[in-house]
């Protein structure tokens, strides 16, 4: 059987049926429809792959109201969970990254890769949960879980890494700048990922301190190395605040060392720049050098209203928006920094709405790439590999004004 998406409007413009069979995309063109075919009009809507989101939080998400960050910053949002931590059970971690992966899906994002706290004050609880959820919502939701490990990496630390990888973490995951052995943390981490096979993705230079700039000493250590491990890095931040030169040359050789970047707009505006009252950075990696070197760039949501980030619907869209109001980026970079752009840096199979492609694909109510992207409907159908696995409608009654009085 085939499922006819009807009168589908796409990014560029055009007009088309779509027929998804197999879990592909089978046809692109006019729908021959036969009995017993499931057949959806999308008119007034607009078909684009599904989103993904390259960096969340799970294990944290919807904690807000249990963890105020006195100072608003990063140190005081680290320091607030970890006090909080030893309330968090195993039913308590499965229901709110569940509540959450519901909100990502009915907005249309069908692949997560989400950090979670392993060792220390966390344990290993926090990846037992997320372990036992991925494993559920397979089928509907493709769920990465990398394993963010605490400081110093040459300590214990190093321990909990290698552990949560034999016990079903995906990636590799750190915070080398907090290191008190920046470059050593990052070799550490690397070789660890190398060890087991698995990519890195590391939490890079989530500071406004221009000395601190572990994305370059990540790119020289794989292109001394030969590194053949997928690494990301995310946040990024400091790259931000460096000269155009300095931008130019770290992009260069992350370009060179095949590495992606993730940068997270609304967690690090929210949390970066508080020390600087006047003139406040905008606390963003260098988004145009690192896209002018061709580095791939996703975009991602990062924290969902915890004490990193209070606010947020875990709505893709909403990611993109700030890139083209803070970020300074085009409407349809930005879209592809959510889409294209995520799918490669996870290294996922690409997605499109063509012939042969996996039939991951969300419908937005919208007219065009400006309209879904500024005015984010929430009216939105999901597809997971060709089923529909989500539908949102929304309807709205509104009261007419009364007619003008026209006077003789």
């Amino acid at each position: 059987m085939t499922t006819w998406l009807r009168n589908a409007r796409l990014l560029d413009g055009s007009s088309t049926d779509v027929g998804l069979a197999d879990g592909a995309v089978a046809v692109v063109g006019p729908a021959a429809a036969v009995p017993g075919d499931d057949v959806v009009d999308l008119t007034g809507y607009l078909l684009t792959p599904s989103f993904v989101e390259p960096h969340a939080h799970l294990d944290k998400a919807l904690t807000v109201s249990r963890a105020h960050n006195l100072t608003g910053d990063l140190l005081g949002a680290i320091a607030v969970m970890s006090e909080i931590a030893g309330g968090f059970d195993h039913k308590d971690y499965v229901a709110r990254a569940e509540a959450a992966l519901r909100l990502h899906l009915a907005y249309g994002t069908t692949t997560i890769r989400t950090h979670v706290n392993v060792g220390g004050d966390f344990g290993m609880r926090a990846l037992a949960a997320l372990v036992e959820v991925r494993e559920r919502w397979r089928g509907l939701l493709d769920l990465e879980l990398v394993a963010l490990v605490a400081h110093p990496i040459r300590g214990q630390a190093g321990r909990d890494l290698r552990q949560a990888l034999a016990e079903g973490a995906d990636v590799a995951g750190g915070c080398p700048h907090l290191d008190p052995e920046p470059t050593a943390a990052v070799r550490i981490c690397l070789d660890i990922a190398g060890d087991f096979g698995v990519p890195t993705d590391l939490h890079t230079d989530e500071t406004l301190n221009p000395s601190m700039l572990t994305l370059e000493t990540m790119a020289d250590y794989m292109l001394d190395t030969a590194y053949e491990h997928a690494v990301t890095a995310s946040h990024c931040v400091s790259l931000g605040v460096q000269t155009p030169s300095v931008q130019r040359r770290v992009s260069e050789k992350v370009a060179a060392a095949g590495m992606s970047v993730v940068t997270l707009p609304q967690t690090n505006l929210y949390l970066q720049g508080r020390e600087h009252p006047t003139a406040t950075p905008r606390g963003l990696t260098a988004v145009h050098a690192l896209r002018g070197a061709g580095v791939t760039l996703a975009a991602g949501g990062d924290n969902l209203r915890d004490a990193f980030h209070p606010v947020g619907r875990g709505d893709a869209l909403e990611v993109g928006a700030l890139l083209v109001t803070a970020g300074h980026l085009g409407v349809r970079d930005a879209i592809d920094s959510l889409t294209t752009g995520a799918r490669a840096a996870l290294g996922r199979e690409p997605v499109s709405v063509a012939a042969g492609s996996p039939a991951d694909l969300v419908a937005v109510r919208a007219a065009d790439a400006n309209d879904l992207l500024g005015a984010a409907s929430p009216d939105r159908i999901v597809w997971k590999a060709g089923r529909q696995v989500s539908r949102t409608t929304v309807h709205t009654d509104y009261i007419s004004p009364s007619p003008l009085e026209v006077s003789a």
